[in-house]
């Protein structure tokens, strides 16, 4: 499928899991360190590659739900997207899976499961997750 790209982000990485990445615009940096779950030295004030997914994924899926709610005429009072991303091994070495929890208030439980599930097939993130990792998808209203 081709896509009309309207927006490049471009980012670095040097040093690998144990290093440091930014976009080339100097605006997102993060030092990296290998959790010490994962055997590697855990450094304090570093991240993984996996947190910053999670963040990326989290705002792409918000931003799905608030573009498909005036879509579907469903006005939610608010809506909080949870990304948890984890990595672990598999038969080829590495895989990830995540697990989506949105909160939505203001809507009844049928109606934040439609918004939540259609943001679900429109968001980028998870078309390019699909059928690739595990996603969960979890809605709760509040």
């Amino acid at each position: 499928m081709a896509v009309n790209v309207l927006y490049t982000a471009h980012a670095v990485s040097s040093g690998g899991r144990n290093g440091h990445t930014e976009s080339r615009d100097g605006v997102v940096k993060a030092d990296l360190s290998v959790p010490k779950a994962m055997g590697g030295p855990g450094k304090p004030g570093t991240t993984t590659p996996e947190d910053l997914f999670a963040a990326g994924y989290a705002a792409c899926f918000g931003g799905a739900v608030d573009f498909l709610a005036g879509k579907l005429g469903l006005k939610p009072k608010s809506v909080e997207i949870e990304v948890a991303v984890g990595i672990g091994t598999d038969d080829t070495g590495f895989g990830l899976k995540a697990d989506i929890t949105a909160w939505v208030g203001g809507l009844e439980q049928a109606e934040a499961e439609k918004l939540i599930a259609a943001a679900h097939q429109f968001c980028p993130y998870s078309k390019a997750t699909r059928g690739n990792i595990e996603v969960g998808l979890k809605t709760i209203v509040v």
